[in-house]
C-alpha cells in the first residue's frame, strides 16, 4: 500500500506513484479539476440569501451546519454566461485564508487519480478565463483538464480596490 502525502497546494500525491487525485468538476461545459483536499463539501442547490451591495459574482450567503459561507457565482466571476432557464447549480465548498466559499458550478463529476508526469503548464491556447486561474493542465482523452488554482480564483481582495 502507498503512503500519501498532502502538498502545500492541497493535492495529494501517493508516495512512489506520483500522481494525484482531483475532483472534477463541469462549469460551461468545461471540465476542471480541484484538488482532492481542498474540497471540504459537495452540496446541491442550496438557499442563498443575498447581500445588499456585494459585487455581482457574489450570489450571497448560505449556512452550512451553522457556519456562514460566502457563495461565488463562478460563471459570472469567470464572464460567462448565467446558467440555463431554470437549471440549478451545485456547490463545492472550498476554504481561502480561513474562511468557507461556496463555488457555484453546473455540475460534479468523479474523483481522478491522475499521473505527475501527464501535468503541463497551461498552454498559450487555453482560454483566458481558464488560465488566470488555472496552475497547469492534463490532457485528457478528447480534452484538457484545467486544475483550478482556489487562492488565484478567490483573490478578489486586491482586485477593485481605489488607487
Amino acid at each position: 500500500m502507498n503512503d500519501l502525502v498532502v502538498r502545500d497546494d492541497l493535492s495529494v500525491v501517493a508516495v512512489g506513484t506520483g500522481s494525484q487525485d482531483f475532483v472534477t468538476i463541469k462549469l460551461a461545459g468545461q471540465t476542471l479539476g480541484i484538488p482532492v483536499l481542498a474540497v471540504h463539501d459537495v452540496l446541491n442547490a442550496q438557499k442563498i440569501t443575498k447581500i445588499p451591495l456585494a459585487p455581482k459574482w457574489v450570489s450571497g450567503v448560505l449556512n452550512l451546519r451553522g457556519r456562514i459561507v460566502t457563495a461565488i457565482d463562478l460563471r459570472n466571476r469567470l464572464g460567462l454566461d448565467p446558467l440555463e432557464g431554470d437549471k440549478q447549480s451545485m456547490s463545492v465548498v472550498v476554504e481561502h485564508n480561513e474562511e468557507p466559499y461556496s463555488l457555484q458550478i453546473d455540475s460534479v463529476g468523479e474523483v481522478l487519480s491522475l499521473d505527475d508526469q501527464l501535468f503541463e503548464r497551461n498552454p498559450v491556447t487555453l482560454d483566458p478565463r481558464w488560465r488566470e486561474v488555472s496552475r497547469g493542465i492534463y490532457r485528457l482523452e478528447g480534452e484538457l483538464l484545467p486544475i483550478l488554482d482556489v487562492d488565484k480564483l478567490l483573490a478578489f481582495e486586491t482586485q477593485g480596490k481605489a488607487a
